[in-house]
C-alpha cells in the first residue's frame, strides 16, 4: 500500500515520505503535508496528529481508515457495513464541496475495500454512495486541505485519482509556500 500512494504522491510532482506516527512531532518542520493510509484498527497515536493538522491547517488527505479516523476525531461513529469488500461503486459529490472542486464531476465510480464506515460526524459530508447510506468524503470547511476519501484513490488509475493527488501535491506547495514567508 505504501508504494502505491508513494509513486501517486511522486507522479503529481511531490516526494513521498514513509515515517511512523510515534515520530510525528519530529517531521512537523520537514514534511508540508500528511496522508493517513487505510489499515485495519483505529490508531489513538492519529487521532492526535489529526487534530493538530486540524489546527495548523496543515494539509491532510485521509484514506479510508483514515477517513475514518478524521471523522472519529470530530464526534464520528463508526459502524460496520457489509457488502462493501472489493466492490465497484459509484458515489454522489456534493457541488459545494472542495472534492467536487478537484474532480470536477458531481458522480464518479470508486473502488472499496473496508468494513467499517463512519456516519454522524461533524466534518462536511461531500460525498455518499448512491443509496446515501455510506459517507465516501469528509472535509474540514475553510481549511486548505482536510478531506477524507472512504475509497483507495491510489489504486485507482482514473482522471479523477490523478486531480485527487495533483491537488493535494499543489495544495502544500502552497503551504510550504506560506510557511517560509
Amino acid at each position: 500500500v505504501y508504494l502505491d500512494i508513494e509513486k501517486k504522491i511522486y507522479e503529481s510532482g511531490g516526494i513521498p515520505l514513509v515515517i511512523n506516527n510515534l515520530y510525528f512531532n519530529e517531521y512537523l518542520d520537514i514534511c508540508d503535508g500528511f496522508i493517513l493510509q487505510g489499515g485495519d484498527d483505529i490508531d489513538k497515536n492519529n487521532l492526535n496528529i489529526i487534530k493538530i493538522l486540524f489546527d495548523k491547517d496543515i494539509p491532510l488527505l485521509g484514506i479510508c481508515l483514515g477517513m475514518q479516523e478524521m471523522g472519529i476525531c470530530y464526534d464520528g461513529i463508526e459502524f460496520e457495513v457489509e457488502n462493501h469488500l472489493n466492490i465497484n461503486h459509484d458515489i454522489i459529490i456534493n457541488k459545494s464541496s472542495l472534492l467536487y472542486d478537484i474532480v470536477k464531476a458531481d458522480e464518479i465510480r470508486v473502488n472499496s475495500r473496508h468494513r467499517w464506515c463512519i456516519k454522524e460526524t461533524n466534518l462536511y459530508v461531500s460525498a455518499k454512495d448512491k443509496n446515501n447510506l455510506i459517507i465516501e468524503a469528509i472535509e474540514g470547511k475553510n481549511k486548505l486541505f482536510f478531506l477524507g476519501l472512504q475509497w483507495h484513490p491510489e489504486n485507482l488509475d482514473d482522471i479523477y485519482s490523478k486531480r485527487i493527488f495533483t491537488y493535494f501535491v499543489k495544495t502544500c506547495i502552497i503551504y510550504k509556500a506560506n510557511k517560509k514567508s
